[in-house]
């Protein structure tokens, strides 16, 4: 299968939240809300010098906490208001193959690997609902396909708040 996992190494801190103490909380969250904010400004809004929080940023990155930054773009934006959620449910021995091709549709902004009949969520982007129908195809060559076309977004994607 060529689904990509991401590795998070431990470097003394705990992925599932443990290790997080209320500064790397206090950093996770103004850098959810704005992650092009300088060093400088973070160092202030934590109460820290700007070498102390890079030292912790770089400890969240390596451990995996902080997996990257990226820009926020939207879809609609770039001509594709149309997104829809798809499970699909792999034929005998296609498992690989459905992840290889979601890999390879540049429509396809998103795919998981879930439990239950239908091994695969993803979301697809359009044009519009005639330019989907092919996307969909392709996928129905491997198994069946269930599509949701979102009608509105209520909670737009979020990170989420850790616990503690």
């Amino acid at each position: 299968m060529v689904s990509k996992k991401v590795d998070r190494p431990q470097n003394g801190l705990q992925n599932d939240g443990a290790a997080l103490d209320g500064v790397d909380r206090h950093l996770l969250a103004v850098l959810s809300e704005n992650a092009r904010i300088s060093v400088a400004d973070l160092a202030r809004q934590v109460s820290m010098s700007a070498p102390a929080v890079r030292e912790r940023i770089l400890r969240l990155e390596q451990a995996g906490v902080i997996r990257g930054y990226r820009a926020d773009i939207d879809p609609a934006g770039l001509g594709l208001p149309v997104a829809a959620w798809v499970r699909v449910r792999p034929g005998p021995g296609q498992l690989s193959r459905i992840a290889e091709l979601a890999q390879q549709t540049p429509q396809v902004s998103e795919c998981h690997r879930v439990t239950g009949a239908d091994c695969f969520l993803l979301k697809a982007h359009a044009a519009g609902i005639a330019e989907l129908e092919p996307v969909l195809d392709r996928f129905l060559l491997l198994g069946q396909t269930t599509t949701a076309v979102v009608v509105a977004t209520v909670v737009a994607p979020r990170t989420p708040t850790p616990p503690g």
